[in-house]
């Protein structure tokens, strides 16, 4: 009987699992649009894929002082820092193929709408160091994608969603202080 048992047992479990695996599958592909992941080189999927893992807000230690823009490239993150060190707002971004040095830079340049070096229509761009004769700033595409990154390409644009653009063009004038961390 024991035996009996055993077998019984195995293929209750057997058809449980089944049953999970086709109801997981069916459950896979009948998701609603608004719910599924967003598609690659979408803004939305720049957000999904840049989302800090710890603590998105967490403003890096030894980031300066003043109001300033700091860039985490081992994160992929920006803060946009007040006067009193407070974070006035922080947002993931797709890096470029050319990182500055970690350090202290200032904003030298900006442009309202021009043409990215990967072709895409950029706008709110805000120029802060250059590497190589490579400029490197931040900038949104004006068609919400996140670029397409080749590796063999030197590129030093740093492409955020467009209102984390608009928030930085308001913020990042002329002579504003960039801070590179890790």
């Amino acid at each position: 009987m024991a035996g009996t048992s055993s077998a019984i047992v195995a293929g209750l479990t057997a058809a449980a699992l089944a049953t999970i695996g086709y109801l997981g599958h069916r459950a896979a592909v009948t998701v609603p649009d608004g719910l599924r992941p967003p598609a690659p080189g979408t803004a939305a999927a720049v957000h999904e894929a840049l989302r800090d893992r710890n603590h998105p807000a967490a403003l890096p230690a030894r980031s300066g002082t003043g109001e300033r823009v700091v860039y985490a490239l081992g994160g992929d993150r920006v803060w946009l820092v007040g006067e009193g060190g407070e974070v006035r707002r922080t947002f993931g971004v797709s890096p470029s193929t050319v990182d500055p040095e970690p350090g202290t830079y200032r904003v030298t340049s900006r442009s309202a709408a021009v043409t990215g070096s990967d072709g895409v229509p950029i706008e709110h761009v805000v120029r802060f160091a250059s590497v190589d004769g490579t400029a490197i700033g931040f900038s949104a595409a004006v068609d919400g994608s996140a670029p397409r990154l080749d590796p063999q390409e030197r590129t030093g644009g740093i492409r955020e969603t467009r209102a984390d653009g608009a928030a930085m063009w308001g913020f990042a004038t002329i002579g504003r202080k960039v801070v590179v961390v890790r």
